[in-house]
């Protein structure tokens, strides 16, 4: 027999059929008594019970069974006579596939502080609260596939590496195999030859797929990115990384009306997915989430528990409101006044996280999205709106913002009028001779367009209900922290 035929756990607990021979293999979550493992296979967050005959069973083998030591069982699926499982396996065999010093297992059965879990993220993901969150984020990329194949999306991978700076932040992270003890070449005002680089030009890590989706819609109508983008931002925040994931989509013949209805349709798509398949874990995390806020002051504990929030979410629609309208309902609030907002609240101001979270927590209390930003702090490719009073002008841009976390989609109707574009640029000081396969999407055949990007491990936060973004991510890269 093939040494890896076994059954998944999380189907086993489901199975109505008794009193057949299994082989499962896990991890050893707990071993107590001699007799009862609890085991788990990273298939679902529940553990299934071992019955161990330790009377007739070799003690240096008993010995062994040791927490997050990996056995192989071999026994009958049995009908449970404890309480809290429906099926239990009678060992026939067991046998240790690794062993587990367990006096030197970080992980031990006890609570342990996420802060501490972050010190072993190569550990951290055998724990109850991490498998969960990472199975939610499964779902949520399995999902992400489904909705776009759905809708006859085409999946488009753009560049990790490239030369263009698409949100013009300039905050990237350099790519070169030029020396930097001081020897790399020079032109002859002084500054790095970078011609005689690897790629014979100046290259970073792509800080968004959105330029490159462009021109994939511009040929298949619907296009989507998923992929990791990076941003140099000394950001020490709960919503920030170095590394994260994006999904872009991109989208010939849409306007920022029929953008607002896909990225909502979406967030919907992947929440009702996690309600489906991830009630366990979903169950588990609202239930964390309650236990960690009793130590929280009631004002600011969240008014919804995990589940009951996404259902919220799924079930109504979002709110929809100008930028102007924004500041005017922040100017008019009690934090405002009573002077609470650590930032003023100015018509031209980027919204902060503080003001976003008032919007959709205080407010609303449900998502909102704000459309009209000033153009003044917006992209070059932002699509100018019309009709505006001198010094407000404003782009069709428009971000989601959802409780917990603030902005989650950021997007825009693209500006595909070629004469506009490159006054935006030039008045941006974006290089339009370094743009030029980015000008011919609008020299040949353009179109009206849009499209918009989710940043994938503020989704995760979102649904899993985790309140930092290092814990939903495998392994967070932040400033001055890189291992693994």
């Amino acid at each position: 027999m093939a040494f890896n035929i076994r059954t998944k756990i999380k189907d086993l607990l489901v199975r109505e059929v008794t009193n057949q021979g299994v082989i499962v293999m896990g991890w050893v979550r707990t071993f107590r008594s001699n007799r009862f493992i609890a085991l788990n296979d990273g298939s679902t967050i529940n553990n299934i019970q071992i019955v161990v005959d330790f009377e007739n069973t070799d003690e240096a083998l008993l010995k062994r069974i040791t927490t997050g030591a990996c056995i192989k069982v071999s026994g009958q699926l049995v009908p449970s006579v404890g309480s809290g499982q429906q099926v239990e396996i009678k060992a026939d065999t067991i046998e240790i596939l690794g062993d587990s010093d367990a006096e030197k297992f970080p992980l031990q059965p006890k609570k342990h502080s996420l802060e501490f879990l972050r010190e072993i993220a190569h550990l951290r993901m055998r724990t109850n609260t991490f498998g969960a969150v990472f199975r939610v984020r499964n779902t949520l990329a399995s999902a992400t596939h489904e909705f776009f194949q759905g809708r006859g999306f085409v999946y488009w991978n753009s560049p990790i590496i490239t030369a263009s700076d698409a949100e013009g932040a300039g905050e990237m992270f350099r790519v070169t195999t030029l020396p930097i003890d001081g020897s790399a070449p020079r032109t002859d005002d002084g500054s790095i030859d970078f011609s005689q680089d690897f790629f014979g030009k100046s290259t970073n890590l792509t800080v968004s797929g959105q330029l490159e989706g462009e021109l994939g819609a511009m040929a298949f109508s619907e296009i989507y990115t998923f992929g990791p983008t990076f941003r140099a931002e000394n950001s020490n925040t709960t919503r920030h990384l170095a590394e994260f994931w994006m999904i872009e989509p991109e989208m010939a013949f849409y306007d920022i009306e029929d953008n607002m209805n896909l990225a909502e349709a979406y967030i919907k798509f992947l929440i009702k997915a996690a309600l489906e398949r991830n009630a366990d874990d979903l169950k588990f995390l609202d239930d964390r989430l309650k236990e960690e806020e009793k130590s929280l002051p009631q004002d600011k504990r969240s008014e919804l528990g995990l589940i009951e929030k996404l259902e919220f979410v799924l079930n109504n629609e979002f709110e929809r409101i100008t930028y102007t309208e924004a500041i005017d309902i922040l100017r008019n609030s009690t934090p405002y006044k009573k002077k609470k907002f650590q930032y003023d609240v100015q018509w031209g101001i980027d919204l902060q996280s503080e003001h976003e979270r008032y919007l959709v927590e205080k407010h609303f209390k449900k998502p909102v999205i704000v459309t009209g930003y000033p153009a003044a702090i917006k992209a070059f490719y932002m699509r100018m709106n019309d009709g505006c009073e001198p010094g407000k002008e404003t782009v069709a841009a428009m971000d989601i913002l959802a409780p917990g976390i603030g902005e989650i989609v950021g997007g825009s109707q693209r500006e595909e009028r070629y004469d506009k574009l490159i006054a935006r640029m030039d008045a941006m000081g974006v290089p339009t001779h370094e743009m030029e396969w980015f000008l011919d999407t609008r020299r040949f055949g353009g179109c009206p367009h849009s499209g918009f990007g989710l940043g994938f491990e503020r989704m995760v936060q979102f649904v899993s209900g985790m309140t930092n973004i290092r814990d939903v991510i495998p392994f967070a890269r932040t400033p001055k922290n890189c291992e693994y």
